[in-house]
């Protein structure tokens, strides 16, 4: 009776701390009230050897009348998709792992990976990379894949636009990130023989933002913001790319001529 009694709490409790991290995720809540750490000076996860969480790794769940079945290896794990973020109202709250969530940590939530997975995060916006330690499960919208905690959001520049198009990697311990920085300097590598157009460089990533915001709402889908540091400080290309061909650049300055950007050039890297 004792074993029964004993098996019946595991699983109620591993249901509540599902249930409890499933309402978090996949919701846009608020930022906190005084957080400006610089994004480049934030931390990544440092991959390392851990049991299976106790909680959170049911074989499988349902949600919204939906079931995910948990993954029972997170070893050569690739996604792309859609990143969103959760923030202070769930600060405090229990993550399907049990753990606390610290919108300050670099955490994540994701639906079928087991708890805890390392993940390496790449936003495809703007090349920027993290790495980071799923501890919870969601998002659970359909066009979303991973739920980042604030500092995450904010180190991958999700934090500001709410959502991201991410493509996600598990890592393994000792395993290394994908080719270029994951930290300060050099956020974007651009592949050799790649050919961009670069429409403009700005030192505030404010302006980049909003460039880019203008680009893509005039129907330039494949802009791009790079990140480089020089000279000790960073610099923001927003660039459209990479391209086929020299020809197809030149077509795409003609377009951008028409909405009044005559100062884009094509850049390439060999």
């Amino acid at each position: 009776m004792m074993a029964r009694n004993t098996a019946l709490l595991f699983h109620l409790l591993t249901v509540a701390a599902v249930s409890a991290a499933l309402t978090s995720c996949g919701v846009r809540d608020s930022a906190p009230d005084s957080y400006n750490k610089p994004w480049h000076s934030i931390a990544n996860a440092v991959p390392k050897s851990e049991p299976r969480s106790r909680y959170g790794n049911p074989a499988s769940y349902e949600q919204f009348g939906k079931r995910y079945h948990v993954l029972p290896s997170s070893k050569g794990f690739v996604q792309e998709g859609v990143a969103s973020w959760y923030g202070a109202k769930f600060h405090g709250e229990r993550t399907s792992s049990g753990e606390k969530y610290d919108m300050y940590a670099m955490t994540a939530a994701h639906k079928t990976l087991p708890l805890p997975t390392y993940v390496e995060v790449i936003n495809k916006d703007n090349g920027r990379r993290a790495i980071v330690r799923v501890n919870d499960r969601g998002p659970f919208h359909d066009d979303r894949i991973i739920d980042l905690s604030y500092a995450a959001a904010t180190k991958l520049g999700v934090a500001k636009t709410g959502t991201a198009n991410v493509r996600i990697r598990a890592l393994q311990p000792g395993e290394n990130p994908s080719q270029g920085a994951v930290g300060a300097s050099n956020t974007a590598t651009t592949p050799d023989g790649k050919v961009y157009v670069q429409v403009a460089a700005f030192s505030s990533e404010e302006k980049a933002f909003a460039m880019l915001k203008k680009l893509r709402e005039a129907n330039f889908s494949d802009s791009r913001i790079h990140v480089d540091s020089k000279k000790g400080k960073l610099l923001y290309r927003v660039r459209i790319g990479p391209l086929p061909s020299a020809d197809v650049a030149k077509k795409l300055l003609t377009q951008l001529q028409e909405i009044k950007q005559n100062n884009a050039k094509i850049v390439s890297y060999n």
